[in-house]
Parts: structure tokens; C-alpha cells; sequence
């Protein structure tokens, strides 16, 4: 598995290894761009439009709507309208296996540590309506946890509720041959070794010429390749890429504005502040300030 792809962010502590996010975009849209984590991620719509990539498979999920995300797979996503609202819920398969070694954990559970059984990108129909409300009890006892101190949440009813709420979830799409048989797909092996070469060099000068040089294919076609699959142009993926990184700098250095442009890639000053400003809504001087 590639590294420069994963996402740095932890979800959850040692004691609760569980975390969700409540999404909004109340004034523009934006994008998540493609990366992957050793979590399993659970998308549910409140509200709004949501264009999501899962590996191969692009969706426009809307109210109600439920999709998988299995660990380590590739994935984007990004609201198409204003005033969107979604729940993304994130824990390591682990969180809901057994010690045991019964016919539970080697037939259904280890397959599923494995990636050898998946769990569907969408659910539709029928099992939707089942799944959801498992969700929303999960999601409305978790809004309260972070009002309660760390060790009071490590063995709380949230805890205890959250794993037994998603082993009847699991229970569910079992019953009801909802999860999948693994399959490979070569293309993907592609994408994320072009997306870790990119990642690689994100800081030093990188052009889409370089990028074709490097994997012995044309200007147009990689940057056709690109938008089609990542939803985002070559050069917005660099620079978004960059002001995350400038972003973190910002939060853990002392750095004067001018160097952590300079760390992040970017040789002009003003540029830096007008794109990071687009990004975040905020000048890069405010945001460190607000930290």
C-alpha cells in the first residue's frame, strides 16, 4: 500500500477508537481529494447533493442515501450545491471483531479484516431503510461525547452502544447477502502510484509534463485521465496539497509566512495568500491566529 496517499489525520483515541464528522458547506462547495485510510468510513446524507468517489465507482449520493468506504480503499468526495449536510463515520474493523476463534470470526469477520469480503459502496432499496436508523442512533449518541471527558467515554454507554449498534448493522447486511466478494483491479494499482509519485514531489517543482514523462504517456491523456478519475485537475490536486501542508505548518511552527510559502512549494508569496485564503476563507496570518 502506498503511505503518501494515507490520511495523517488519527480518528479516534486507543481507549474509543471510533469518530465521526459532521460535514457542512453552508457557503461554497468544496472537495475532499482522493486519498485512503486504514478505517472502514460510513457516509450517511442528511442533506444536499454529494458527488463520491469509491474506487472505480462514482456516485451522486442525496438525502438518505448510505455508502461503504472499506479500509485502504482510494476515495473523494465533494458537495455540488451550497448547504449540504453529511455524517462520515470512521473506526477500524478491528473495533467490531472477537477474540474468538469460532466459525463467527473465521467465516465472516477475519474475510472483512482482510478485504476479502467488502462492504457495498451504496446500499439501495429495501436494506437502506434498515440500515439508516442504525446510523442515526449511533450518530445522535455520539454528538454527546465529546462533552464528556476522555475516560468517562472509554467504557460509557456510547461506547458499549456504538459496537453492539454497528454488529446489528453488520448482522443486517450479512442477512440480507449484502456483502461482496473482493475483486482486483489493476487500473487502481495505476492511479495510486501516479497520485504517490505526485505526492512525493509536491514540494519541488512538478509539472503534468513531468508527470507524463514519468509514466510514458501524453500531456492530454494524463490530464484527462486525471479529471476523470480524481474529479480534480492536476494542478488543483498540487495546490491543494501544498496549503495542507501550509495549513499544518502554520499550526505547529513559528514560522514567518513567507518560509512555510517557500516549504510548501509555492515561489510566489501573494499567490500563496490568495489561494489559501480561497481554500479556507481566511488569510494565513488570521488562521494561525485563531489557533
Amino acid at each position: 500500500m502506498i503511505r503518501e496517499l494515507k490520511e495523517n489525520v488519527v480518528h479516534g483515541t486507543k481507549e474509543y477508537p471510533y469518530e465521526q464528522y459532521n460535514i457542512r458547506n453552508r457557503y461554497r462547495t468544496f472537495q475532499i481529494p482522493v486519498h485512503w485510510h486504514d478505517e472502514m468510513e460510513i457516509i450517511a446524507i442528511e442533506r444536499g447533493q454529494l458527488e463520491i468517489k469509491i474506487g472505480e465507482d462514482n456516485f451522486i449520493g442525496r438525502a438518505g442515501d448510505i455508502f461503504f468506504v472499506n479500509p485502504r480503499e482510494l476515495h473523494l468526495m465533494g458537495p455540488s450545491e451550497i448547504d449540504g449536510l453529511y455524517y462520515t463515520l470512521l473506526f477500524p474493523i478491528e473495533f467490531i471483531s472477537f477474540q474468538t476463534q469460532d466459525a463467527l470470526e473465521t467465516e465472516l469477520l477475519s474475510p472483512i479484516r482482510s478485504n476479502k469480503l467488502l462492504f457495498p459502496h451504496q446500499l439501495q432499496g429495501g436494506i437502506k431503510e434498515m440500515v439508516y436508523p442504525f446510523l442515526q442512533e449511533i450518530i445522535n449518541s455520539n454528538m454527546q461525547k465529546h462533552d464528556i471527558g476522555a475516560k468517562e467515554i472509554s467504557l460509557s454507554r456510547h461506547h458499549l452502544r456504538t459496537r453492539i449498534l454497528l454488529l446489528e448493522m453488520l448482522e443486517c447486511l450479512y442477512e440480507n447477502g449484502a456483502l461482496l466478494k473482493s475483486e482486483t483491479n489493476g487500473d487502481t494499482n495505476m492511479q495510486k502510484e501516479m497520485l504517490a509519485y505526485i505526492d512525493a514531489h509536491c514540494m519541488e517543482k512538478i509539472t503534468l509534463s513531468m508527470l507524463a514523462e514519468e509514466f510514458h504517456l501524453s500531456e492530454k491523456y494524463v490530464s484527462r485521465y486525471f479529471v476523470e478519475h480524481f474529479k480534480i485537475s492536476f494542478s488543483n490536486y498540487v495546490i491543494h496539497h501544498r496549503l495542507t501542508y501550509a495549513r499544518a505548518l502554520l499550526e505547529t511552527t513559528d514560522e514567518q509566512v513567507t518560509e512555510i510559502a517557500m516549504q510548501s512549494g509555492f515561489s510566489n508569496v501573494s499567490y500563496f495568500i490568495r489561494a489559501f485564503k480561497k481554500m479556507y476563507g481566511i488569510s494565513p496570518l488570521k488562521y494561525r491566529k485563531k489557533q
